[in-house]
């Protein structure tokens, strides 16, 4: 179901203009006008869900094929020496458009590009009893 005031869901039935560069019958895949890298698309589910935690599971599968089926024309087409997927649910992650969507972020050797943390090494006894909490 569309929401009147979603911009996604306005870009999914054609109100909005958008580059659109592959769709389905459940995903839509357009380029990003905020890209990170170039050629930064978004892939969404046709139906609006506002993030991860409510998504359809039939789309958010669709969604994660439509996506790599993008990042290997990605690293086919615009020569990408690798690509992330990143999806951010809820503003404290870092969502803007509360609709479901996955970033296909192309990547470049050399690109000053970085992921949002530096990894570290965990203490074991805390990946223990985080791991116990989530069983």
């Amino acid at each position: 179901m569309a929401e009147s005031d979603c911009i996604f869901c306005r870009i999914a039935a054609a109100e909005l203009p958008a580059q659109i560069v592959a769709q389905d019958e459940r995903t839509v895949s357009f380029m990003d006008i905020f890209p990170g890298a170039v050629g930064h698309a978004l892939v969404i589910p046709r139906a609006h869900s506002r993030n991860l935690l409510d998504v359809d599971p039939d789309d958010l599968a669709a969604v994660a094929l439509a996506a790599q089926r993008l990042a290997v024309r990605v690293r086919e087409r615009l020569g990408a020496d690798g690509v992330n997927l990143i999806n951010s649910t809820e503003q404290a992650a870092g969502q803007t458009v509360f609709h479901f969507h996955v970033h296909v972020l192309p990547r470049y050797d050399g690109d000053s590009l970085r992921l949002p943390w530096t990894p570290a090494e965990a203490d074991p006894a805390q990946l223990a009893q985080l791991a116990e909490r989530l069983r």
